[in-house]
C-alpha cells in the first residue's frame, strides 16, 4: 500500500468518525423536544456505494422508559394500522429467529437457563473467544462448565 492510500484511508476514518460527531450532536438537537414514551428522530446514512444521510423516527432501545409496554400502548405511540402492525410482528419475529438460529454460540445455551444468564454466557463466550483467539467450541468448554455449576439448586 502506498503512502498516499495509507494517507486516503486514514483521513477517510476521520472524515467518518467527525461525521458521526455531528451526527449524534444534531440527533441530540432534534430530539432535545421529545420527552416521555415515544419515537425519536434518528440520522443515518443509507446502503450503497453514494450513501446519504437519512432521517426517520423509530423507537430507541437504550432508553428504555422511553419504550411501550404492551401492544394497546405501541399501537398509541406507533402506529394504530392493523396491517402494518401485524408486517412489523411479521418482520420482528423473521429477525429474532434468523438472529437466533445464525448465532454460532445457541446450540450450546441450556434452554433451561434464566434468560439474563443465556444472555451473559453468549457474551462471556464471545468475548473470551475473541480476546483470546480461540474457537467457539474451546470457550465454551472453558466456560459452560462454570456456569452449569452456578446454576444448579442446592438441595
Amino acid at each position: 500500500m502506498t503512502q498516499s492510500a495509507v494517507a486516503e484511508n486514514v483521513s477517510k476514518k476521520d472524515a467518518i468518525k467527525a461525521r458521526t460527531v455531528d451526527m449524534d450532536k444534531r440527533e441530540k438537537e432534534l430530539n432535545a423536544s421529545r420527552t416521555g414514551k415515544g419515537k425519536r428522530i434518528f440520522l443515518a446514512m443509507t446502503r450503497g456505494k453514494n450513501p446519504q444521510e437519512i432521517q426517520f423516527e423509530a423507537f430507541d432501545e437504550s432508553q428504555p422508559g422511553t419504550l411501550p409496554v404492551d401492544l394497546s400502548e405501541f399501537m398509541k405511540l406507533g402506529t394504530a394500522d392493523e396491517k402494518e402492525i401485524v408486517k412489523r410482528l411479521i418482520v420482528g419475529d423473521y429477525e429474532i429467529a434468523y438472529t437466533e438460529a445464525s448465532d454460532p454460540i445457541a446450540e450450546y445455551v441450556n434452554p433451561a437457563w434464566d434468560s439474563d444468564v443465556q444472555k451473559q454466557f453468549r457474551l462471556v463466550v464471545r468475548n473470551y473467544s475473541n480476546a483470546t483467539g480461540v474457537s467457539i467450541e474451546d470457550a465454551v468448554a472453558l466456560i459452560k462448565p462454570g456456569i452449569e455449576a452456578s446454576q444448579k439448586k442446592p438441595a
